[in-house]
């Protein structure tokens, strides 16, 4: 399949209920309205096109650039286009979710994560959290540096409540994914997240809302899932 063809085939799939509802979520006006779940039908059939994958992300249309995070081939992306993408990244779920999902894959995700934490742009500021939360979801403990993660989560606890709107929904995820994937630092997160209390982050037009962290850490402990390990980021 070309660029063309995915993008004729998602202009059919588009609804106006779904546009409205991916509008109310921050996304641009060139969204065309296609449900995550049609995504994963194309994604099942390409499976996985890296050349396809950067072709569908520089259209600049939201279903195009969520669609190529999906079949790209994250070993095969480079530092500079990663930090392409998360320039490029036009809204919430793409520079919250895509790009995020596909640096932590690549080998330059710890790399990314770090640097893009410190910058002044809140979009990707939070793509470096959500790319460390990515990371600890699907690394093996042993690759990961803990007392890193550990000087993280004091900068959390610190700076969370003065964090940008879409960076505090970030920091308060890496908290929940440390004490979720992270065993050995599961009691420091919650007792991070104690500290930290309640996150108040502005949803917009929408029913969504910010996840108690010591209350997820919780339930995922009380199903006997704590530093259960995800395959890919990838959902």
């Amino acid at each position: 399949m070309t660029a063309t063809d995915v993008l004729a085939e998602l202009k059919q799939l588009g609804t106006a209920q779904t546009r409205k509802t991916w509008l109310n979520h921050g996304a641009p006006d060139t969204c065309l309205g296609v449900l995550i779940g049609d995504l994963k039908k194309i994604q099942k059939r390409v499976k996985k096109d890296h050349d396809l994958a950067l072709a569908l992300y520089d259209t600049g249309i939201s279903e195009a650039m969520y669609l190529a995070g999906l079949i790209a081939d994250d070993a095969r992306m480079t530092k500079a286009e990663l930090k392409r993408w998360v320039k490029q990244a036009n809204w919430s779920m793409i520079s919250d979710f895509t790009v995020p999902w596909v640096a932590a894959g690549s080998p330059h995700g710890r790399e990314l994560a770090m640097e893009w934490i410190d910058a002044k742009s809140e979009s990707v500021a939070a793509a470096g959290w959500a790319t460390y939360s990515s990371l600890v979801s699907i690394s093996d403990d042993a690759d990961l540096d803990l007392e890193e993660l550990k000087t993280l989560l004091a900068r959390v606890q610190k700076t969370i409540h003065g964090a940008p709107n879409r960076v505090r929904y970030q920091m308060n995820n890496f908290v929940i994914c440390v004490g979720s994937y992270v065993k050995p630092l599961t009691e420091l997160a919650i007792k991070t997240a104690e500290k930290i209390g309640v996150v108040h982050v502005d949803m917009g037009n929408t029913a969504c809302k910010v996840p108690e962290a010591v209350a997820y850490i919780q339930k995922v402990k009380e199903r006997g899932s704590l530093g259960k390990k995800r395959k890919t980021a990838k959902c």
